[in-house]
């Protein structure tokens, strides 16, 4: 049985996963923060109470944090 990597990009840099992980467990590999941050897929808001769904095959994932400026 041949395993297809998941491929997704985070912050404009791609990476592949044996197995699609979380949302959240995303983060954490990828030693992001979990709070503070919002995450956008594909361009789109996705709510931190979708984190547990797993990532899909060639999203497009933004971690954002919020800057205090004017």
């Amino acid at each position: 049985m041949t395993v297809i990597p998941i491929g997704v990009t985070v912050n404009g840099e791609d990476h592949s996963f044996a197995e699609a992980p979380t949302v959240r467990e995303l983060l954490e590999r990828l030693n992001l923060p979990s709070q503070g941050v919002a995450v956008a897929v594909d361009g789109a808001l996705f709510p931190k109470s979708n984190w547990d769904q797993q990532v899909e095959r060639g999203w497009e994932i933004e971690v954002l944090t919020a800057v205090q400026g004017g």
